[in-house]
C-alpha cells in the first residue's frame, strides 16, 4: 500500500537537509579540534621489550615516552599533539612486520621506529609504497646509510663502518703506524664494517695483521686468542658482539701477556654492560655517539633527564630520547614550511638540520646531510669511578 501524498522530490530534499544537518553537527568537533592544532601526530614503534634485545628496548622505549611528554607538556608543535604507538616484537622480523602494519592501519603514521637492520630492509618497499612515513631505529647498519636506496630512512648515529672511521681516526692520532685487529661475529652485523674499515686503516698509514671471526656467542676463544697473541697488534677492535667472548678474548690475552689496548662500539658501550666484565674491562674503550647520563660537561637535555631519573639511564635510552627529538624536529620544519607530512617532506626536513643543538646530547652541534649522523667520541672505562669517561675530544667525519 502506498502513500497517495508521497512525492519523492519533497523527501529527498527533506533527507538531504537532515543528513547535512547531522554532518555539521558530527563535524563540529571535528572542526573545532582542526583549529585547535589539528590531529594527532603519531609515532609509531617497532619494539622489542622481550626477547634477547630486551635490554635496549625498555631503554629505547622508555626514552621516546619522556621526549614524547616533554614535547606534549610544552604545547606539542603547532599545537598538535605527539602520539606513540608502540608494540613489543621480541626482536623477530616477523612480529615487527606484523606489529608495523597493525599500527598503521589503525592510526595515520608519518614516523616509525623499527628495531632491527632485518626489519628496516624488510619493510622499505613498503615505506616506499606508503610514502607518508619517516622512519629510523636501533641499527646502525652500513648498508641503510644510503639515501637512494633508503630515502625514508636514517640512522640515529654513526653507521658501522663511520663507528670503526671514528676509533681507527683516534688510533692514527694517538699512535701513528699503530696495528689494529679486527675480531667479529659470523653475523650480518659483525661483518658489516669489515672491508671497508681494512681499507681505511691503510689509508690512515695503520695496518691490519689479523682479523678473527668467531660465532656470535661463543665462549671456547683460546684457540683465537693465540692468533691475536702472534699478530701483538697495538689494538684490538671487537663489533658484533653485546658482551661475549669480548672479557674472555681480554682476560686471556692478558693472561698471555699481550699489551694490546681494547675497544668496542656501540652496542657494546653501555656502562652496566661494560662494568659487567669486571677487572678485564679496566680501560676499556670504545665509540658512543652520544653522552652518559652522569657526564658532568654541560648539557641541558641531561639535566632534564637526570631530573626525571634518578638512576642512570642506559645509551640505548638516550637513542630513543634522540630518535624522538628528530622525528619532532623534523615534523615542526615541515608544518612550518607549510608542507604535509609525508616520507619525502619529513626526510627533507631533516635534512635540512644543519649544526643543531642536541642540548648537549651529542657534545657538538650535528648536521645530517645523508642518512646517518657521523660524529662520535671515544670514551674509556674506570672501573674504580664505575663510569666511561672521556678519552678523545667529539670526532666528527
Amino acid at each position: 500500500m502506498t502513500d497517495r501524498n508521497f512525492n519523492p522530490n519533497q523527501y529527498s530534499a527533506r533527507r538531504r537537509s537532515l543528513l547535512l544537518a547531522a554532518g555539521a553537527s558530527l563535524a563540529a568537533p571535528f572542526a573545532a579540534h582542526a583549529q585547535a592544532g589539528g590531529e594527532d601526530i603519531v609515532i609509531g614503534g617497532s619494539i622489542p621489550m622481550t626477547g634477547v634485545f630486551a635490554f635496549a628496548g625498555i631503554g629505547i622505549d622508555a626514552g621516546m615516552k619522556d621526549y614524547v611528554k616533554m614535547v606534549n607538556d610544552a604545547g606539542g608543535i603547532k599545537g598538535r599533539k605527539i602520539r606513540y604507538v608502540p608494540e613489543d616484537t621480541g626482536y623477530k622480523v616477523d612480529v615487527s612486520v606484523a606489529a608495523f602494519k597493525k599500527i598503521t592501519s589503525q592510526n595515520k603514521v608519518n614516523l616509525y621506529y623499527g628495531d632491527s637492520t632485518g626489519f628496516a630492509k624488510t619493510i622499505n618497499p613498503e615505506l616506499d609504497r606508503n610514502g607518508n612515513i619517516l622512519m629510523a631505529g636501533a641499527s646502525f647498519a652500513s648498508e641503510l646509510n644510503d639515501p637512494v636506496k633508503y630515502p625514508h630512512q636514517f640512522l640515529v648515529g654513526p653507521d658501522y663502518t663511520e663507528m670503526f672511521g671514528i676509533l681507527l681516526n683516534h688510533i692514527a692520532k694517538e699512535k701513528p703506524g699503530a696495528k689494529v685487529a679486527f675480531v667479529y661475529s659470523d653475523s650480518e652485523f659483525g661483518r658489516d664494517p669489515i672491508d671497508k674499515s681494512e681499507a681505511l686503516a691503510k689509508k690512515l698509514g695503520l695496518s691490519v695483521p689479523v682479523k678473527i671471526m668467531t660465532p656470535a656467542g661463543s665462549v671456547d676463544v683460546s684457540t683465537e686468542v693465540i692468533k691475536l697473541r702472534r699478530a701483538a697488534p697495538d689494538y684490538t677492535i671487537f663489533h658484533g658482539y653485546i658482551l661475549a667472548p669480548i672479557p674472555e678474548f681480554i682476560t686471556q690475552g692478558k693472561q698471555q701477556g699481550m699489551k694490546s689496548k681494547w675497544m668496542g662500539t656501540f652496542w657494546t658501550m653501555d656502562s652496566s654492560t661494560v662494568m659487567k666484565m669486571g677487572e678485564a674491562g679496566d680501560g676499556f674503550m670504545g665509540v658512543m655517539p652520544y653522552r652518559y647520563y652522569y657526564d658532568t660537561e654541560k648539557s641541558p637535555m641531561l639535566e632534564k633527564i637526570r631530573a626525571l631519573h634518578a638512576d642512570y639511564q642506559s645509551t640505548a635510552y638516550i637513542q630513543g630520547f634522540l630518535a624522538a627529538m628528530l622525528f619532532v624536529e623534523s615534523a615542526k620544519r615541515t608544518l612550518e614550511a607549510g608542507k604535509p607530512l609525508n616520507g619525502d617532506n619529513l626526510k627533507a626536513a631533516l635534512n635540512s638540520i644543519k649544526d643543531f643543538d642536541t642540548g648537549g646530547l651529542i657534545g657538538v652541534p650535528i648536521t645530517i646531510s645523508g642518512n646517518s649522523i657521523p660524529v662520535g667520541r671515544v670514551y674509556k672505562a674506570d672501573m674504580k669511578a664505575q663510569k666511561m669517561v672521556p678519552a678523545s675530544d667529539w670526532i666528527k667525519l
